[in-house]
């Protein structure tokens, strides 16, 4: 409903390119493909449309004062390039203060963020770069768990060039090139093109070219098949090259993400989800899906492929504000009169250039070698479980494993009995074998192993860690117990809760926000000291995401003056009692104490801070609050 109240809209904003003014003929050398998209698609829709006669151009009039909420897009957008400059300079603290007070801005207009596009888009990139640097930073003695690696985006580099121009004598070789190649999208050279084509025969352009063509063999068949069932030309698959060298770890400075780029509300408009666990723009097959529906949705609106590409890049509504400024429904007269972000008028050229690299890469000089699909299939657990417990269930590589499932934002899956875990082909029946010997509230931090010919269980409690007692405890084993080689232990790894900081939105609830850190709402009142049912755009709350130990109480929020207090189960229970020493044992660690004295971790470090600044030691005397 959301979304087709958002394609009305825009169909409404961008009625304007129905307006009657004289056509201008752009001049290129253009040659049509040899067969057409499947009805009920045309994909040669390239005239400039009317505009009806009840509507006239008015060119803009500078005496105009300019519309509050322009003025307030540009004051936001100041702050948050600056909040990014310091950030990227190493300076957090000046970094959230300018994007406080681009939110303070917004804030304060007395106008709803979602009223404009504009507004919107800055809104998610603002709590997007703050959120992360939130997550980036140790907070309270205790480690936020990171996000997986980004990958920066081919676009942000490629579309900001200034090229000189194009070798005229790759025109030719173009237009033969266009005789004998079969495309679906209507593909033209000019001047815009033969610059980007002349730049990917250079060996900057060529590396770029040749880096994506490479990965396009992972996703190339399953791109194609997504994009006929969508009912839209083939041809737009060198769109994700150009997005993204087909990465989907691929992040853009402006926070796009995925192999196709999708902007935060672009991608919940699609269906696509985003929370504490996963990214779902990270997906590939659910991401190009995704975009296939959002560029079959813009040729509904515009009828013309190249100003699909432009919307695509810039958003709908700027191309439609764009028509209607100038009077043409096409893209080259739109380029020509400025009417669009230098990057957008960049963008069709650069896709244009790269399909024609693509559909005969030896013309250009390209090398390729595609890269071959990795063989997986998929498993259902019904239960969060870790990355590194189904490594070693599997024998596959953390890192492999992590490109398999490259929506994951953690080294965790979402508790989440809906979730599609991909693992290597042919290991999916030994996983769920393996991991039922590992309580299934233990998935997310134990480990398992397969002992070696020589290795004592002593050897596997220090190779982790962990006590021989605790190894001997969690596989059921008698104290000092042998075991042959090929055995497959449980190790019980330590679960440290942790936390991260979240700003809240407008729009944000209680409810909503539970639901994405996989909490609940009791919990999140709890740690932040919450009495009403409500939360205010701007609060801070602090959120131990996922299986939180019921046993530690996090510091109170900035709006109450009592003094933080971690307790343990133990200690709630005798109220009163007296803190007891413990000298440290050799092979003891602070789970295993923990486990002793039934408190946790966290109390540890709490009543003991010298741990914060270096690792237990053998010798040394803690205090156990009883």
């Amino acid at each position: 409903m959301r979304r087709a109240a958002k394609i009305w809209l825009l169909l409404a904003a961008g009625a304007v390119w129905m307006s009657g003014c004289e056509q201008t003929a752009t001049k290129a050398l253009k040659a049509h493909p040899p067969a057409a998209t499947p009805a009920p698609i045309s994909v040669y829709a390239q005239e400039a449309l009317p505009l009806p006669e009840h509507l006239t151009y008015q060119p803009p009039i500078s005496a105009v004062p300019r519309p509050a909420i322009d003025v307030l897009v540009d004051e936001v957008q100041a702050c948050l390039d600056a909040g990014q400059k310091a950030r990227g300079a190493g300076d957090a603290q000046q970094a959230r203060a300018e994007y406080d007070l681009a939110i303070q801005m917004i804030l304060q207009s007395g106008l709803q963020a979602d009223s404009d596009p504009r507004l919107s888009k800055l809104f998610d990139q603002i709590g997007d770069a703050d959120q992360s640097g939130e997550l980036s930073a140790a907070m309270s003695g205790e480690e936020t768990e990171s996000e997986a690696p980004a990958e920066p985006a081919p676009i942000d580099e490629i579309a900001d060039l200034t090229l000189p121009a194009g070798d005229p004598r790759l025109a030719l070789m173009a237009e033969k090139e266009l005789m004998t190649v079969h495309h679906d999208l209507p593909l033209t050279v000019n001047e815009s093109v033969l610059q980007y084509l002349s730049f990917f025969t250079t060996p900057r352009g060529r590396a770029i070219v040749e880096h994506g063509l490479e990965r396009a063999g992972r996703y190339s068949v399953m791109i194609r098949g997504a994009l006929a069932e969508e009912g839209v030309p083939q041809d737009l698959i060198y769109l994700a090259q150009a997005e993204s060298a087909f990465q989907p770890e691929a992040v853009s400075r402006a926070g796009a993400r995925g192999i196709w780029q999708f902007m935060p509300y672009r991608g919940e408009e699609y269906g696509l989800e985003r929370n504490y666990w996963v990214d779902e723009r990270s997906n590939p097959v659910k991401a190009t899906h995704a975009a296939a529906q959002h560029m079959r949705d813009l040729y509904g609106m515009f009828g013309d492929w190249y100003l699909v590409m432009a919307a695509y890049n810039s958003g709908p509504l700027n191309v439609a504000k764009a028509i209607e400024r100038t009077g043409y429904a096409d893209f080259w007269e739109l380029q020509k009169r400025d009417a669009l972000p230098r990057q957008t008028q960049n963008y069709v050229p650069i896709i244009i250039a790269l399909a024609m690299v693509a559909k005969d890469p030896a013309l250009y000089g390209v090398r390729v070698t595609p890269e071959q699909p990795t063989p997986t299939e998929t498993v259902k657990l019904n239960h969060a479980i870790s990355l590194r417990l189904v490594a070693d269930a599997t024998g596959a590589d953390v890192e492999d494993l992590r490109q398999m499932n490259p929506e994951l934002l953690r080294g965790t899956t979402p508790n989440d009995p809906g979730f599609a875990l991909q693992v290597p082909a042919g290991t999916a029946k030994v996983l769920k074998q393996d991991i039922q010997q590992v309580p299934k509230d233990k998935w997310t931090c134990w480990r398992l192993h397969m002992t070696e010919e020589g290795e004592s269980l002593e050897d596997v409690a220090r190779h982790y860690r962990v006590t021989p007692t605790a190894l001997d405890a969690a596989n059921h084993l008698a104290p000092h117990a042998e075991v042959e080689a090929g055995f497959l232990l449980n190790v019980p790894m330590p679960a440290e809760p942790r936390m991260v900081r979240y700003r809240v939105r407008r729009g944000d609830t209680l409810a909503g926000i539970a639901d994405r850190f996989d909490v609940t709402v009791t919990e999140l009142k709890r740690w932040n000291h919450i009495s009403g049912q409500r939360v205010r755009p701007g609060w801070r709350l602090r959120i131990y995401p996922g299986d939180m130990s019921a046993d530690v109480l996090p510091e109170p929020s900035p709006r109450s003056s009592a003094t933080p207090k971690v307790r343990s189960v133990a200690a709630r229970n005798s109220e009163g009692s007296l803190p007891v020493a413990h000298r440290v044992e050799r092979g003891e660690t602070l789970y295993s104490i923990a486990r002793q004295y039934q408190t946790t971790v966290s109390a540890l470090r709490h009543a003991n801070p010298f741990l914060a600044e270096r690792p237990l030691q053998a010798g040394d005397v803690l205090t156990i609050q009883r």
